[in-house]
């Protein structure tokens, strides 16, 4: 039986890196939200584990045992072919191999296989949180994914094609224990006010990153002059930016003005849940 769906691109919305434990790994603290754009993943049981990688950023993806999809299909214990279609941006901050291995193992469930406990957050910190694929609020080193009643959330994605590696990043938080989130998230009405609580939050990698890659700092304030922008932030460790709107006109709009200023940059108008 052969299995499709959407890998959906994840945002996230705040990103409080609040320790690191002894063994490296980074203690966060993220409202994690996904979109209605993203890869698409198709499964086709058979003998042996294949793979092939087409769409506008297929280059580059690697089809074998380097990739997330590989390593989570060959841990799950199942074998066929694979075909992925990427039309999410790498290195760019919204999870696009996570959310492509979270989806395989999303697939594999549905059709009756038993997935093995760890085995997702092996893969990465944010793959649990895919797993989920909804709006949610994650916690330690990923592991941590706690559901969030959140209202839809119009919003533009846009990445100025610059891929910002995650170690670089890392290795330039001035500060590893900063403050979390407070312990209680307010259930808002519509999405004015959760873009005001949000704004109060932060992505602590968007200046590491910045340094990194300056054009971050470029596409901020692009869409914080946007017409009706609630909040604008980097989204991850960059280099994807997320701006929020109070409808998908609005939007839209602000996707036609970025995209006519900088042909260059992927824009995506999408809705956020």
């Amino acid at each position: 039986m052969t299995a499709e769906a959407l890998a959906p691109a994840k945002v996230n919305l705040s990103l409080h890196v609040t320790g690191r434990r002894d063994d490296g790994y980074h203690l966060l603290d993220s409202i994690v939200v996904f979109a209605d754009f993203g890869d698409r993943l198709r499964l086709t049981p058979g003998d042996t584990l294949s793979m092939t990688v087409d769409g506008p950023f297929a280059p580059g993806v690697p089809a074998d045992d380097r990739n997330l999809v590989w390593q989570a299909l060959e841990g799950a214990g199942w074998f066929g072919s694979v075909d992925l279609y990427k039309a999410l941006p790498h290195g760019a901050g919204i999870g696009g191999g996570s959310s492509d291995a979270a989806m395989a193992l999303r697939l594999l469930a549905d059709l009756g296989s038993t997935i093995p406990d760890g085995l997702p957050l092996s893969l990465g910190a944010d793959v649990p949180v895919c797993m989920h694929a909804r709006a949610a609020r994650m916690q330690g080193i990923g592991e941590q994914v706690k559901p969030l009643n959140l209202p839809r959330l119009p919003a533009l994605l846009v990445n100025p094609g610059v891929a910002v590696p995650t170690g670089a990043v890392f290795s330039g938080l001035e500060s590893r224990d900063n403050d979390p989130m407070p312990d209680h998230i307010p259930n808002f009405s519509g999405v004015e006010g959760c873009a005001d609580w949000l704004s109060g939050q932060r992505n602590d990698l968007e200046l590491p990153a910045v340094q990194v890659a300056s054009v971050i700092e470029r596409v901020l304030a692009d869409l914080r002059s946007t017409r009706n922008v609630l909040m604008a932030r980097m989204s991850g460790s960059g280099s994807t930016c997320v701006a929020l709107y109070p409808t998908m006109k609005a939007a839209h709009f602000a996707a036609y003005i970025i995209g006519a200023e900088h042909p260059d940059w992927w824009c995506v108008a999408t809705e956020l849940s």
